[in-house]
């Protein structure tokens, strides 16, 4: 009798296309914006404009010229720069299709009409709700998710980045990992050690490094993928920014929001990315997945593992 993980290893395959009911729905407004700021090379100041726009769309479709100028922090020309090179004649235009993207979050956001009765502790798990709900949107295509979980599932070694606050993730998702990959490397301190691994993995005919990248974002996590770059590795990078200086040296970025109405950050949809993506490495090699699941629970019986429900 398989076990419930073997089970649902079984059952839950993705498929590739658009299967969601909800077709029809707007993209989610990242994704949205995502498709407008990164086909063209954002110059840095640009790129702090984007990111802006990106974290504040719901107020920041709404302003001037010279107010959104002053809350980035850069000239009037600047924006008018940014605007046509994102393809637009000008900031008007630009506006106007931020402020169709702003109203379609407005009118889609769960929970919207009672965030002003909530407390904190509630409109915290109320953005979580709604960084999920984006997610679930982006999903109505899942094949970038599934040719990633092919790439990685082929890439041996396969190593695991995590830094800093980041460090939880990574550990996550190579403890998963290791049930379903034979060579799974963590990497969780930086400097000459991240580099050492990152070396040896690729020495070893590692092809891919999947890192984790949280606020606040680590000069160090930028040095690693540029190392592992350089070493001759791919890189996929899970963060809350689409666009960024770790963003602009990743070769596929899944950009997923974190929760941040709490001291600490949460991290509900990265964590639900890691396990799509989890999900995508088990469906491209399904016998080895069921072989190296059957034996991790003959060792686990064997040896005790976990406790009798």
């Amino acid at each position: 009798m398989p076990s419930p993980q073997q089970a649902r290893a079984q059952a839950s395959a993705i498929t590739s296309g658009k299967t969601d009911p909800e077709v029809g729905a707007a993209p989610a407004p990242t994704s949205q914006l995502r498709e407008l700021f990164d086909g063209p090379r954002l110059s840095p100041g640009q790129r702090r404009i984007a990111q802006y726009l990106i974290e504040h769309i719901t107020e920041a479709a709404f302003l001037s010229i010279t107010d959104l100028a002053e809350r980035v922090g850069v000239s009037q020309p600047s924006v008018t720069r940014f605007a046509a090179a994102v393809g637009f004649s000008g900031y008007p235009a630009l506006r106007e299709k931020l402020q169709s993207i702003a109203l379609s979050t407005l009118g889609s956001a769960p929970g919207t009409p009672a965030e002003a009765t909530s407390n904190e502790l509630q409109a915290a798990v109320d953005a979580e709700i709604q960084n999920l709900e984006y997610l679930r949107r982006d999903f109505a295509d899942p094949d970038q998710v599934i040719r990633m979980g092919r790439e990685l599932s082929k890439s041996a070694p396969l190593t695991v980045l995590g830094l800093r606050i980041s460090v939880s993730l990574a550990e996550y998702f190579a403890y998963a990992a290791r049930r379903i990959h034979p060579d799974v490397r963590l990497v969780t301190r930086g400097g000459s050690v991240a580099y050492d691994a990152l070396l040896q993995s690729r020495e070893a005919g590692g092809t891919w490094v999947l890192a984790f990248d949280m606020p606040r974002h680590a000069q160090e996590t930028l040095t690693a993928v540029r190392v592992a770059r350089s070493a001759g590795l791919r890189v996929a990078l899970i963060t809350d920014l689409a666009l960024g200086p770790v963003a602009d040296e990743a070769d596929v970025t899944f950009a997923t929001g974190t929760g941040s109405r709490l001291v600490f950050d949460s991290y509900a949809a990265p964590v639900v990315m890691s396990a799509a993506l989890l999900q995508a490495m088990t469906d491209d090699d399904p016998e080895r997945t069921q072989a190296r699941l059957e034996e991790y629970e003959q060792v686990a019986e064997q040896h005790q593992f976990f406790l009798k429900d």
